[in-house]
């Protein structure tokens, strides 16, 4: 009987190489296994955007667990810095939750009570203390814990007091609190005490900042018209605005001349006080304009208190539909602007019963309302 030929030592290698390189591969498309948070501690974020500012806290929360009266000033949050056995650091702050680094991001620059903080993610560490702390945000976001704590990556330092809460939370948390349309205030709440502090931004500078980024490339009309409209709301940066609008409406690639376009270039002039060029391009739009268009026009100008140009507007709206539900509520609106209640009744009258729907019907007879008890309806 032949005897089978027997392997090669080359071939032998090659064999094995390939079950490695099959085992490996095999291996690698397996997935960890899932596990829960160490300690029982969960794993939270909470996030805000305060205008194009975004904020995001990333933490895991540890819980009292019937600690009641031995969190604040113990092993568990320490007061001061402290050598807690591991890591690189000897001079310890809290970590402000558990586990890993809490972290803070922001998308751009902000004030923390205050004081200039940097866009970016930041290591969140609290110096605790009888009646107020020390809070550091580190440019170290990656570590475990306050462990590696290092002084030289302080980003910022701030000093803010305690407050005290009545009902005791059981699990650490992060909240956003007194928010207005320039800051917020984020709350550090676990057992019964409450960490805050203010963030607060430059609202309309960044959105004006962005603006500027956004338009360094070709960009629609309507993109540079509603830049323009965040300006005139909050009458802010017109000049800026004026530039928007003219490269809107006479861009030698992307202008228009439409009515949105002509309208807000003309809106920015009257807000700037330029009313001869502005007068000359309402009467380009409004020769353009389909009667929703004007109204809206006129609404805009009412808004911005430019109401002598918003009356020209709606009446001559009117004078074209004068049998529509929007032009009656357009003039019934100036004319109390203006004070003449009386007057804005009889158009607010007729709107009431050309409204098309119980919604509208129902906000005409509000507005009524409040004119018969000469009250301004804008």
């Amino acid at each position: 009987m032949q005897k089978s030929p027997t392997l090669t030592l080359p071939f032998k290698l090659l064999v094995l190489c390939l079950l490695q390189l099959f085992s490996t591969s095999v291996t690698a498309q397996i997935p960890n296994i899932v596990l829960e948070p160490d300690g029982g501690n969960k794993k939270a974020s909470v996030t805000e955007q305060i205008g194009i500012v975004k904020i995001a806290v990333n933490y895991s929360r540890p819980g009292v667990k019937g600690r009641e009266g031995r969190i604040w000033g113990t092993t568990v949050a320490h007061y001061g810095l402290q050598d807690l056995g591991h890591g690189t650091s000897y001079a310890v702050p809290w970590r402000a939750g558990a586990n890993e680094n809490t972290t803070i991001s922001f998308s751009h620059r902000v004030k923390i009570e205050g004081k200039d903080l940097e866009a970016g993610t930041y290591g969140f560490f609290v110096i605790n203390g009888p009646d107020e702390s020390t809070l550091i945000f580190s440019k170290n976001s990656t570590s475990w814990g306050s462990f590696y704590y290092d002084s030289t990556a302080d980003a910022l330092r701030v000093r803010v007091k305690h407050q005290s809460l009545e009902q005791s939370v059981e699990w650490l948390r992060y909240e956003f609190l007194n928010q207005t349309e320039n800051a917020a205030t984020i709350a550090l709440s676990w057992e019964k005490r409450i960490i805050p502090f203010r963030v607060e931004t430059d609202r309309l500078k960044l959105q004006i900042e962005s603006f500027k980024k956004d338009f360094q490339t070709t960009r629609a009309a309507s993109d540079l018209i509603q830049a323009a409209n965040f300006c005139l709301a909050n009458n802010y940066d017109l000049e800026q605005a004026l530039i928007w609008t003219n490269r809107a409406v006479n861009m030698r690639v992307m202008g228009e001349k439409n009515f949105s376009t002509l309208s807000t270039h003309a809106a920015v002039l009257m807000a700037l006080n330029k009313k001869t060029e502005a007068k000359a391009i309402i009467l380009e739009a409004l020769a353009i304009g389909n009667m929703r268009e004007v109204h809206f026009f006129g609404r805009t100008l009412l808004s911005s208190n430019q109401i002598d140009e918003a009356f020209k507007v709606l009446q001559y709206n009117y004078d074209k539909h004068p049998d529509e539900y929007t032009t009656n509520v357009g003039l019934g609106r100036v004319y109390s602007a203006k004070g003449d209640y009386k007057k804005a009744l009889e158009y607010m009258g007729i709107a009431l019963q050309k409204a098309p729907d119980i919604l509208n019907k129902n906000n005409v007879a509000v507005m009524i309302e409040k004119l018969k008890a000469d009250k301004d309806v804008n």
